[in-house]
């Protein structure tokens, strides 16, 4: 018997394509059922978000967003910032995927708004676990706006 789960939407903010095809990989082998909707900054996250982009414009609203801290153009800080002063779009968690334990960088993503803060796994491994640990928290036991 085939049993319907709900499939979630996840926009990746992540200027790195390295580490963007890891997450990639990590939700396919922990075997989450997720949309994967990947871009590499703040800019084309708002116009993704907004529905600016051909790709967007059909898209389903995310669930969630992981956010990296460090791109170009428009940074984490930055972007978490606009999200959350968007009527439209500050229901929206997020939580910052990124490679920094700086203890600054996580007071500030937590006083900017962030859902979540979770430190870059080097080890395949170590992200597929941090992965189904997400998936379990915010597709299984919290409730999210639909």
């Amino acid at each position: 018997m085939i049993i319907n789960q709900p499939v979630f939407t996840v926009l990746l903010v992540e200027d790195e394509i390295a580490d963007a095809d890891l997450v990639r990989m990590a939700f396919e082998e922990s075997r989450v059922l997720v949309r994967l909707h990947h871009v590499v900054d703040g800019v084309e996250a708002l116009k993704f978000l907004r529905r600016e982009t051909e790709a967007s414009a059909t898209a389903p609203r995310p669930d969630l967003i992981l956010l990296d801290l460090n791109m170009p153009r428009m940074n984490g800080r930055e972007f978490l910032q606009q999200v959350k002063q968007d009527e439209d779009l500050r229901a929206i968690p997020v939580v910052v995927l990124t490679t920094s334990d700086v203890e600054r960088d996580v007071v500030e993503s937590y006083g900017l708004g962030a859902a979540g803060y979770v430190v870059k796994p080097v080890d395949l491994d170590q992200l597929i676990h941090a992965i189904k640990g997400m998936e379990s928290y915010w597709f299984t036991v919290v409730k999210l706006p639909e």
